[in-house]
């Protein structure tokens, strides 16, 4: 089982460059670990059933479902907390805290990623991570990171 590597549901908004560009550095670093799949890294932005108009009843309902299924299918989500941080918002996405309850509730680890070291946690969220990479230098560590092993990683944070 050592060379188990874990399917990833990237929990995250895509709404922006900056949250673009955070995206585009986990994947990459999820890509070097060897307890990850680097085709099994699942992207809602990729999959926006674009069959039906943007924002119809048909695209929310297929694309919730679909995100749902894969959150359940997923071994590992990994969610990035930083939404509007460029703006100064320190609040996460509440798509990707929707995400982030609906893969504990299923009992699948979540791996926490924030880029602002310096933000506060709501203590829902602080109590519902397997590991938690906090700032650009503690971030890069997600390449080494043994997602088979799955240890206890905490962060020092304030919650609220």
């Amino acid at each position: 089982m050592a060379n188990y590597q874990n399917k990833v549901y990237l929990a995250s908004p895509f709404f922006s460059e900056g949250q673009k560009n955070r995206i585009k550095e986990v994947v990459s670093l999820l890509k070097q670990n060897p307890t990850i799949d680097s085709e099994g890294i699942f992207l809602p932005e990729e999959h926006q059933f674009e069959s039906e108009p943007f924002g119809s009843f048909k695209w929310q309902d297929a694309v919730f479902a679909s995100d749902m299924r894969q959150v359940h299918k997923a071994d590992v989500v990994v969610a990035i907390l930083d939404y509007q941080m460029e703006e100064g918002n320190p609040e996460p996405d509440s798509g990707t805290i929707f995400e982030i309850g609906a893969a504990f509730e299923n009992k699948t680890p979540v791996i926490m990623v924030q880029f602002e070291a310096g933000n506060k946690l709501n203590l829902m969220l602080a109590r519902s991570y397997t590991a938690f990479f906090n700032g650009e230098e503690d971030i890069q560590s997600l390449k080494i990171y043994d997602f088979n092993e799955l240890q206890q990683k905490y962060t020092d944070k304030d919650v609220l």
